[in-house]
């Protein structure tokens, strides 16, 4: 820390002696551009000069430069901060830390503060330290907030790995580790409150020691109001964000509370639309309002870009282009308390993104501390790929299942009143309904013709073996089954299928792989794709090729299993994410989120 503190001294220093003595000169301007000004709300022409990693001046730059100073010439372009992703999670990309950056950079994209919930659930402090150790090797700047809990809600799901309270020391040490996650252990805040109170013990304690620490610690509050939504911002400790806020009601009464909200703009769950009428319609003050992406995945990135994309997006709410990029820059630094990016400023950090189009945010250049990074959406700087240590893989760690072990029964009845979890397109909320259903020798069949099957979700990290069993309405099947070890938060196996052969095989296709996404149709593999780290991630492909990848699956499950839902493997993990109401699956069954309890799937039979 001390070395820290005289290097930046020295640097300071340096940029004073630029500034005043002519005989020193800056390393780079940036020449001829409109600067979009963050702090006031203005665009102007001005040069940005850099020095080292700093910037230097924003203003005319002119007697600063010299013979071995760098001009990138950028008339009629606008120069702004960096982009800041506050929320996300390389997990949900399937990508290394280091493949994410290399196709978020060229958007504009220069600091990512993630969550590294997903590996945690399965690998532990041991798999969040991986990914943390990769982070420092980039020239991006990436942070992490940890979770504080693992699993969520314990006695309702298994995960492979507990963390508590004890495990915080440790990791906020950190200083690559920005604090605290989204906490979701009081997400569900009576039910918690009265059934499982030490969750809510063991979070307050986490959270006392992060603000010793001076970390942040980050909300998750679907759907709260009133007390309820009171009662989770005093147990993250009164100043937290959420990203779960789906409505324009709950945006407003958030605001007013102090939370920043972190409107979500992903693949599979997108909010911001809703959440900016309250700016829009109600004028209410946008400093804590903060676009994030939370879940992406790579052909996402590929086609449409990153936060530059979801600044377009707001743009065309109706939201002016300043105060969008705010929502991308000086909003999520002000939250998170950085005090040298966000903003174009003497001694600020020189991240920048130039932007060409301002209303269609094409961003065609990018520095990272200086440097240039991207061009024309290339990246023009060398960032070697990174593979993790075997300690981080092999985590599926059960055998093969047989097809008895996933039937739903229902013995003697030939007709039966089941329970089935409703999925809501582009979002991970779900509904509750009831259906009759066909038994046929014991067996609830599935009916495709009303869209109701099986749901089932298989324990893989050894502890227990235990497999939950349900219907799904609404993932759109025609034929065949898809599984995958991506099944948000334990990310144990989750299925789902037209017939309960073709289910089994897609379970053991991923159980044979180490993880992964697997689809079966017929009896036969029709597409598959192997996440050896942790089940979740690939470090055996790039971004580029594992984008090709994931796009030829959504491909092979519309033309081989007749499922139009858009990304079906995101909107299936979502299915099991206990925090977020109504009815979710895990490997304990199927689980009533607002009671905190388990429910008998067969009602009753006829």
């Amino acid at each position: 820390m001390e070395t820290q503190r005289i290097k930046e001294a020295v640097h300071w220093r340096l940029l004073i002696d630029t500034l005043l003595d002519p005989g020193y000169h800056a390393d780079r301007v940036l020449q001829g551009g409109y600067v979009i000004n963050v702090v006031t709300r203005e665009i102007y022409q001005a040069d940005v000069a850099v020095k080292g990693e700093k910037i230097l001046m924003v203003g005319d730059c002119s007697d600063l430069i010299g013979p071995s100073t760098t001009v990138d010439h950028v008339e009629g372009k606008f120069i702004s901060p960096g982009f800041i992703d506050s929320h996300m999670h390389f997990e949900s990309a399937m990508l290394t830390v280091t493949e994410f950056s290399k196709l978020s950079i060229p958007t504009g994209t220069t600091t990512l503060v993630a969550d590294p919930h997903e590996i945690g659930n399965v690998l532990g402090v041991e798999g969040m330290k991986a990914m943390v150790d990769e982070a420092k090797t980039l020239p991006n700047r990436v942070l992490f907030t940890v979770p504080c809990r693992t699993p969520d809600a314990p006695g309702l799901e298994t995960a492979g790995h507990d963390i508590s309270s004890k495990d915080m020391p440790e990791l906020l040490n950190d200083p690559w580790v920005q604090g605290i996650g989204e906490i979701q252990g009081f997400s569900n805040v009576n039910p918690v409150y009265r059934h499982a109170p030490d969750i809510l013990d063991d979070q307050i304690a986490s959270v006392s020691h992060a603000h010793r620490q001076g970390k942040t610690v980050e909300g998750n509050a679907p759907a709260l109001f009133g007390k309820e939504l009171a009662a989770h911002i005093i147990s993250g400790g009164t100043h937290v964000s959420c990203h779960e806020t789906t409505t324009k009601e709950e945006m407003m009464e958030k605001l007013r509370y102090g939370v920043t909200v972190f409107m979500r703009e992903g693949s599979s769950q997108r909010n911001m639309a809703e959440c900016i009428r309250a700016v829009t319609e109600e004028g209410m003050d946008s400093r804590r309002a903060v676009l994030v992406s939370d879940d992406m995945v790579p052909e996402d990135l590929m086609k449409d870009g990153h936060l530059d994309d979801i600044v377009r997006r707001t743009i065309d709410q109706g939201v002016d282009p300043v105060e969008a990029i705010q929502m991308a820059t000086i909003n999520p630094a002000t939250h998170f308390g950085f005090r040298d990016v966000g903003v174009l400023a003497p001694g600020k950090r020189a991240d920048i993104a130039v932007i060409g189009d301002l209303n269609r945010m094409r961003v065609d250049q990018v520095y990272l501390g200086g440097v240039k990074a991207a061009e024309q959406g290339r990246l023009v700087l060398d960032i070697p790929s990174y593979t993790y240590p075997d300690s981080v893989k092999n985590s599926v760690k059960r055998s093969p299942v047989k097809k008895e072990e996933l039937r739903i029964t229902a013995p003697n009845h030939p007709r039966v009143k089941v329970r089935a979890i409703e999925v809501i397109p582009d979002q991970n909320l779900t509904e509750a309904l009831e259906f009759d259903m066909n038994a046929s020798d014991g067996v609830v069949q599935p009916c495709l013709q009303r869209d109701i099957l099986p749901l089932t979700v298989v324990e893989r990290h050894g502890r227990g073996g235990r497999i939950g069993k349900t219907f799904v309405h609404g993932m759109g099947l025609q034929r065949g089954a898809i599984a995958e070890s991506v099944a948000h938060d334990t990310h144990n196996i989750i299925v789902c299928g037209t017939d309960y052969e073709d289910m089994v095989l897609a379970v053991n296709r991923v159980i044979s792989m180490g993880g992964g996404i697997a689809m079966i149709a017929g009896g036969k593999v029709v597409g598959d794709l192997r996440l050896p780290i942790g089940g979740l991630m690939t470090d055996e492909l790039t971004g580029e090729e594992l984008s090709e990848e994931v796009t030829r699956l959504h491909r092979l499950a519309e033309e081989e299993l007749g499922c139009t839902l858009h990304v079906p493997f995101m909107h299936l993990s979502f299915l099991s994410l206990v925090t977020s109401p109504k009815w979710k699956i895990t490997d304990v069954g199927l689980i009533e989120v607002d009671d905190f309890k388990v429910l008998p799937t067969v009602i009753d039979g006829r």
